[in-house]
């Protein structure tokens, strides 16, 4: 659990999982992977066994420990409805969400159907706690089949991470998203994201009346190419929110 995170869209983290397995062409270059095999076999690091799939069941209460609410992205080392994590231990992960309440939790995954799944046998006649928001990444046109699972979960809050965007997702349905990223990919073997991709998004949002983010334009490293997007920046958030730790404000759009 970290207090403190570069993610701009976030406050902190928290990883009740950490390790994963790739499924798209978004997850080529997962920075998580590539961060955790850099310490596989170091003997007592949290990382020893590199980015392989592994439960943290002594994290669970982590949120608890916070009382000055933030917003939380869940598991940015892994994916929560990883078919291999047992459905108890995601319910553990949710009674904390529901029970620490005071924070905002942004639950992001690319397993979209067996989210929509969860979700819906949860809470199958209401919608899920307006401060759990639930994501899904889109990384290309072929991706956006995601959104269908997403917009048919009982899901308060409903966001997309189109992040990494590597080619033109296309139209997208926006009905019932209430908030869309978009970030260009970064690292060593980083896909060049194109500004028109980026642009077009944007486009729909503005026309749709949702908050739009924009994170970065990615490179070698995740700032080297700044945040602006045709002259701005455009740090929007839902509207249901906590005030972020930082004092910033000018990272908050309409």
């Amino acid at each position: 659990m970290a207090d403190s995170t570069t993610i701009e869209w976030t406050d902190a983290t928290w990883n009740p999982v950490t390790g994963c397995t790739k499924i798209s062409a978004g997850c080529d270059n997962c920075y998580a992977a590539r961060f955790s095999e850099r310490f596989r076999g170091v003997p007592g690091h949290p990382f020893e066994t590199g980015f392989d799939l592994t439960l943290r069941p002594g994290r669970l209460l982590q949120p608890f420990a916070w009382r000055r609410p933030r917003m939380i992205f869940v598991n940015s080392m892994s994916d929560l409805f990883h078919k291999e994590i047992p459905r108890a231990h995601i319910a553990a992960v949710f009674d904390t969400m529901e029970k620490a309440d005071w924070h905002i939790y942004q639950v992001l995954t690319k397993r979209s159907s067996l989210l929509q799944k969860f979700i819906n046998d949860r809470y199958n006649d209401r919608a899920a706690p307006s401060h759990m928001w639930f994501g899904v990444s889109v990384e290309n046109a072929q991706a956006t089949s995601r959104i269908a699972h997403l917009q048919k979960a009982n899901a308060g809050i409903r966001f997309l991470s189109i992040e990494p965007l590597i080619a033109a997702v296309g139209k997208l349905p926006l009905d019932n998203i209430h908030w869309v990223i978009v970030g260009g990919e970064s690292g060593p073997r980083a896909r060049p994201m194109k500004p028109e991709w980026a642009i077009d998004v944007r486009n729909q949002c503005v026309a749709a009346r949702i908050p739009f983010f924009f994170k970065q334009w990615g490179g070698r490293s995740p700032k080297s190419g700044g945040r602006e997007l045709d002259g701005k920046i455009w740090s929007q958030f839902p509207k249901k929110r906590i005030r972020p730790l930082s004092s910033d404000d000018s990272r908050v759009g309409a």
